[in-house]
């Protein structure tokens, strides 16, 4: 591996207060230990569950959060609409109408001159049809941003599209991470033209949960059809988080690795420190 790669930390969907609390009370470790020079969160899920707010920004931001990116949700809460437009390190889906506030990438700068551009893409199978054709978009985009570090969020529902994207750019940005389902799935893997992809990197929540909500009122809506309220689970907390390392000149992953911290592991952890 080349000397100092550029690594990034991606963290899944931080759901609620209680994802914000863990996160706050993981990222240290996560520093400490693995050294990243970026991090970028998922947080269009940080504001109860659904949504994000000056509040649940200013957490994850203040917890060690470089970059928050985000999806369907982020327009849930109304102050997020003038959020968007206040902060350029909040990011929402790229292929959005050109009419709506914020901006879909965020170009950094490090104090190593190392340059990159974080975007958020948003799929469109089984999800809302306003979003323009990603693949289209991203083309585009692509032909006129060019930056030597590329990470692409797809915040999408399909298995199929988000490998669709990964293949279609393959070799043409650093990486294609999922967001969306909450479930981190075990198919990270290097592109044959070094691009990094995994389907979703999973979430900040509850283990004991379905995708971070109280199982029984989610069952309860299954067996009646009837809506029930639904409410932040609390117990076993975990962090989902994909770790990059990519070459500073071309762009390309050199490894990639998942990790799932728990809250009892990094209670242990913490003590023996």
């Amino acid at each position: 591996m080349p000397n100092n790669p550029f690594r990034i930390i991606f963290i899944g969907d931080v759901i609620g207060k209680y994802g914000r609390r863990f996160l706050s009370k993981a990222l240290p470790l996560v520093q400490s230990t693995f050294s990243p020079h970026l991090i970028i969160a998922n947080g269009e899920n940080s504001a109860g569950g659904l949504g994000i707010t000056h509040k649940t920004a200013n957490e994850l931001f203040n917890a060690g959060v470089d970059i928050i990116t985000g999806g369907n949700h982020i327009w849930d809460k109304k102050e997020a609409l003038q959020l968007l437009r206040d902060d350029e390190r909040i990011i929402r889906p790229l292929n959005y109408p050109d009419s709506v506030p914020g901006k879909g990438f965020y170009i950094f700068h490090t104090p190593e001159q190392t340059s990159g551009i974080i975007i958020n893409l948003q799929g469109r199978v089984f999800m809302e049809p306003v979003v323009d054709n990603p693949f289209i978009i991203i083309d585009r985009f692509l032909q006129e941003h060019r930056y030597p570090i590329s990470l692409i969020d797809f915040h999408a529902e399909a298995t199929a599209e988000k490998q669709a994207l990964g293949f279609f750019l393959d070799g043409r940005v650093s990486a294609v991470l999922g967001t969306h389902t909450h479930v981190q799935t075990t198919d990270f893997r290097i592109l044959e033209n070094g691009t990094a992809f995994q389907s979703d990197v999973g979430m900040t929540g509850s283990f004991d949960s379905i995708i971070g909500m109280q199982i029984q009122p989610v069952i309860m809506k299954s067996l009646t059809g009837i809506n029930h309220r639904f409410e932040i689970e609390k117990k076993n907390m975990a962090l989902d988080m994909t770790i990059l390392d990519i070459d500073r000149q071309s762009g390309k992953t050199l490894a990639i690795t998942t990790r799932k911290l728990f809250e009892s592991r990094l209670q242990e952890q913490l003590a023996a420190d």
